[in-house]
């Protein structure tokens, strides 16, 4: 995740008048994800850093909603079991979930599909954001999908970039965890790099969760 699109505890807690207790009471009653807590080295040390509009967004609606329902039930809202969810392709698609295109690609390697799981919109999703980009190609849109499937499931949650770099006009796609720094070489392009969690986060708010 890129620098700017970071906030660091100090100036989270300054902002939105919450002490140091409370986030960490949020994070122990699972309203604020462990992946969102990302360590950083700093000149004092080690600083934890969050995504920045990610969690002042989470925060303002903790702080709106908590006079009225107790914690938990705030946790139940936040943190839905993803492994629920199904819709089927026609709801999918007037619900502008993903687009047709992202969908046309998954059904070529999943031929018996006409509906999907959580964690198959979102692989649509990322892709979707690839395409719609106009820097890469379906190739590349398969390539992206083909490198989700086989390695999504290893990071156990936690934030990761989705990047895609091409050289010679061949497409090299891989998943790297966040925070992270991206040296390639000369003869090779940063197409484009995607962030996996502020996928999730759009996903659900799509489908409402």
């Amino acid at each position: 995740m890129e620098e700017e699109n970071l906030i660091s505890k100090k100036e989270l807690l300054k902002i939105t008048d919450i002490s140091y207790g409370q986030l960490y009471r949020w994070k122990r009653k699972n309203l604020i994800p462990e992946e969102w807590f990302i360590k950083k080295s700093s000149f004092t040390g080690q600083e934890t850093f969050f995504p920045r509009n990610e969690i002042l967004d989470r925060v303002e609606k903790i702080k709106n909603f908590k006079e009225d329902i107790s914690l938990d039930e705030l946790a139940s809202i936040f943190s839905p079991n993803l492994s629920t969810v199904y819709l089927e392709e026609n709801d999918v698609l007037k619900q502008n979930i993903v687009s047709q295109t992202a969908i046309n690609l998954y059904k070529a390697a999943h031929k018996e599909s006409n509906g999907f799981y959580f964690n198959e919109l979102l692989f649509m999703s990322i892709v979707d954001r690839f395409i719609k980009s106009g820097k890469a190609s379906l190739e590349e849109g398969k390539l992206v999908l083909d490198t989700l499937e086989k390695n999504y499931k290893n990071f156990d949650g936690r934030y990761c970039d989705v990047v895609l770099i091409r050289k010679f006009g061949v497409g090299l796609c891989f998943l790297m965890l966040i925070p992270n720094e991206i040296y390639i070489e000369s003869e090779a392009v940063l197409v484009l790099k995607v962030n996996a969690g502020e996928c999730v986060e759009e996903l659900k708010s799509k489908i409402n969760l």
